[in-house]
């Protein structure tokens, strides 16, 4: 919510803090709602002012009368300190959060600096004055029909999900909202309207969008008016709402306030787990694709365990209600990062694994969606979303019937191992975004111009800038395994991150011509549409373009040019 790091200058001293934040469900850091606020530790003090932190947060929190869970990350001089909170007190309790570190950190630099939020509150020092004043704070965000509603929800056992915007209780067509200080008295409120319909959540590196659009596409085929959110937006009935990346809370809370929707398929990404949690309290099915080595180096997140740990924080929403028994947690039975990483959630636990595919289901070589078995991981897709499926209640047949026509038409998963001819090339057009998904894609073209009996590989290739060098590399050693005859190096539209134009095709360049690629094979352009004309300009008849494309504009003006005679 206040992103101070700008405080200092990037050769002075550390900021005062990197992020304040409020946490709107269940996290990775904690199981209800709260705050929490990401600092820059001292390297000569880090120990000390960690402790100094967490004792000033434990006197202030029992003075205001707050009994909270907390919870402490470190990664060398980066700290994170999370509590939970009353849900009509957050953004005081991010103030809070403010106030314990300011006065723990041994910078007086960092310590000089005292404003707290946007509209300038400045919190004195010295406990009993910050006391007066974080209590006059309360008072002006107390909300006690607020409180009250989210009460009577939990003993009628009806979701309860809040925002800035609206008060929501139920799902979909199952729900009512209303703004957070026009609420009703929870006596005159019909429960007995309000309730839970079929919701499924989707995590994992690679697949997550796929794996939406294959359960959501079940879910219709079995009488459902579907809603979903994912990477690409929001969609109800086969009506596109929004467009753009709507993977996070955000996504879930337009889709479950929808009073349309009788079902519910919504992406969960990394990003919103770690700044926001789930903005939902309970789902009956829950599936982690996969983990991939990707986004290292973020929120002390270093190994496949960490971020595994992360993504299985969509089992916190599984456990059962007064109404319902424990959901279904789904897992990539392929994956080792996930073996033996089931938390105890309460409920049942299914396993997908493509070398012991479900019963009843196609073999992977009539799912259109496999390109006739080469896409191996779009087989692993459709088994997971069959497993999320079936726990919703969609039946057998159903799942089977939706899994030997999906993906014949592009229009059935945009943006992901969409095919074209463009004067006798072949042209797929992908969302692989980190060597895992990269490889399975390329692997499939391989295979793919191995059964063709000829042609030539050309590859769009680029990462967004918030990777480490590191990752970025490992990118392009990636692509150099399946030797391309040509790669079109580029910048992600809109997805520099800090860096500067050129950089990363650069560190692409010297890591390709590490592995093997010689000069005349490289190339590089000046975003994502260039590096498409470039390699349609090179392909002959025959040829193979893979074309990872990633911003949704560069996504519909390529799609225009494949369309061009």
């Amino acid at each position: 919510e206040r992103r101070l790091s700008a405080l200092a200058p990037s050769d002075g001293p550390a900021p005062l803090f990197r992020d304040s934040r409020r946490l709107l469900g269940v996290s990775p850091w904690l199981r209800a709602p709260g705050v929490i606020l990401e600092a820059v530790l001292d390297s000569r003090h880090a120990d000390a002012e960690l402790a100094a932190w967490s004792e000033r947060l434990a006197e202030i929190t029992a003075a205001l009368g707050w009994r909270v869970q907390s919870a402490v990350r470190r990664d060398g001089t980066w700290a994170a300190l999370a509590f939970t909170a009353p849900i009509d007190a957050l953004f005081t309790a991010t103030v809070v959060n403010e106030w314990a570190w300011i006065g723990a950190a041994t910078d007086g630099a960092r310590r000089a600096v005292s404003t707290l939020a946007a509209d300038e509150i400045q919190l004195p020092a010295a406990l009993p004055a910050a006391l007066d004043r974080l209590r006059e704070m309360l008072a002006e965000e107390a909300n006690p029909a607020l409180v009250a509603l989210a009460e009577r929800a939990s003993s009628e056992h009806v979701p309860f999900f809040a925002d800035e915007e609206q008060v929501t209780v139920g799902y979909g067509a199952k729900s009512k909202s209303w703004p957070p200080r026009d609420l009703p008295r929870a006596h005159d409120v019909a429960w007995s309207a309000l309730g839970e319909i079929p919701v499924a959540l989707v995590t994992g590196s690679n697949g997550k969008t796929t794996t939406v659009r294959l359960i959501a596409a079940m879910l219709a085929r079995a009488g459902h008016t579907v809603g979903f959110c994912c990477s690409d937006g929001v969609g109800v009935g086969g009506e596109m709402l929004e467009t753009g990346d709507w993977s996070g809370p955000a996504g879930a809370k337009r889709v479950l306030r929808e009073p349309r929707v009788t079902a519910a398929v919504l992406e969960s990404a990394r990003g919103g787990l770690l700044r926001r949690g789930l903005a939902l309290p309970r789902a009956q099915a829950a599936i982690v694709t996969n983990i991939a080595e990707d986004h290292f180096g973020e929120y002390g997140i270093r190994t496949r365990a960490d971020l595994a740990r992360v993504k299985l924080t969509v089992a916190g929403v599984l456990g059962a209600s007064g109404r319902a028994a424990p959901g279904t947690l789904v897992l990539n039975g392929d994956d080792p990062a996930l073996l033996g990483a089931a938390p105890g959630h309460g409920g049942s636990v299914e396993w997908f694994s493509t070398a012991t595919p479900s019963a009843g289901l196609p073999a992977a070589a009539e799912m259109p969606i496999t390109l006739d078995g080469a896409a191996a991981y779009n087989y692993a897709n459709a088994l997971g979303a069959a497993a999320v499926a079936r726990a919703l209640g969609v039946a057998p047949a159903e799942i089977a019937d939706t899994l030997r026509t999906f993906g014949a038409d592009n229009a059935d998963n945009p943006g992901r191992l969409e095919r074209f001819t463009v004067r006798g090339v072949r042209v797929w057009v992908d969302y692989a975004h980190n060597p895992h998904g990269l490889a399975a894609l390329l692997a499939a073209a391989r295979r793919d111009l191995e059964a063709n009996d000829a042609g030539r590989l050309g590859l769009l290739l680029g990462q967004a800038g918030d990777r480490e060098d590191e990752a970025i590399r490992a990118l392009a050693r990636t692509a150099w395994t399946a030797t391309p005859d040509r790669i079109v190096l580029k910048d992600l539209d809109g997805y520099l991150r800090g860096r500067t134009a050129g950089e990363v095709p650069t560190l692409l360049r010297d890591e390709l011509l590490r592995a093997g690629a010689s000069e005349a094979q490289l190339e590089h352009a000046a975003d994502e549409e260039d590096g498409v004309r470039i390699l349609l300009a090179w392909a002959r008849p025959g040829d193979l373009l893979v074309l990872p494309v990633h911003a949704l504009g560069a996504r519909a003006r390529t799609l225009e040019l494949l369309a061009q005679p």
